[in-house]
């Protein structure tokens, strides 16, 4: 943890700041000013401040969106925002899980036990599920950090909570991670075969076949 998170997790603490930002992160791509304004309820000079404030604190990255009419006339590029590839994180005291679990990621290669890793993912799925059984599996996997929305036909995952694993050791964590999905909905009382390996770039590596969802953002 650094001074610099704390500042910028506290922005967020404002509810026209948060509000933009959920915006932001819940399109899952490029957003522009009015577009993010209106769906805030406020206008667009202010969204537009607060927009590049969170970028300032990097919470958020802008751009330009290139205008489709070139030459005399077409006026400026809009401005765009789309959620940081950074991560932000606090604990007090400071707290260091991602090495712990990087080196623990490293022991399973050294030992080849790719096959019993993801046994105990699928368990511990299980186990979450089971604290849950009957709830959609949607609002279980939201709870915890992997923003799931409908498309196609599917429940993707927009987020991924093992990112800084799953570059450093992607067959691994990939796999743990579709056994852990299969075991919550097993938990859940679900079907784990709607949970296969669909990775899209920018996203979670897993995805859910859609049965009569009904979830925001789809």
């Amino acid at each position: 943890m650094s001074g610099g998170d704390i500042e910028a997790l506290a922005l967020l603490h404002d509810p026209v700041r948060r509000s933009l930002y959920d915006v932001v992160a819940s399109r899952g791509g490029e957003v522009g000013r009015g577009e993010a304004a209106e769906a805030a309820g406020v206008s667009r000079t202010l969204a537009g401040h607060h927009l590049d404030k969170l970028v300032e604190a990097g919470l958020l990255e802008s751009g330009f969106r290139p205008q489709e009419k070139k030459g005399p006339g077409s006026g400026r590029p809009a401005k765009v925002y789309r959620r940081a590839r950074g991560e932000r994180s606090v604990s007090l005291p400071p707290r260091d899980y991602v090495t712990l679990a990087s080196v623990l990621a490293d022991v399973v290669e050294v030992l080849g036990a790719e096959e019993r890793a993801e046994e105990v993912a699928r368990g511990a799925g299980a186990r979450i599920g089971g604290r849950h059984r009957g709830e959609p599996v949607e609002r279980v996997l939201g709870e915890r950090g992997y923003e799931p929305y409908a498309e196609g036909g599917r429940v993707r995952l927009r987020n991924c909570p093992f990112h800084v694993l799953a570059e450093e050791q992607p067959l691994l964590v990939c796999s743990m991670n579709l056994a852990l999905c299969q075991g919550l909905l097993e938990g859940l009382g679900d079907d784990p075969g709607r949970a296969v390996l669909d990775p899209r770039p920018g996203e979670c590596c897993v995805s859910l076949k859609q049965i009569d969802v009904d979830i925001e953002g789809g």
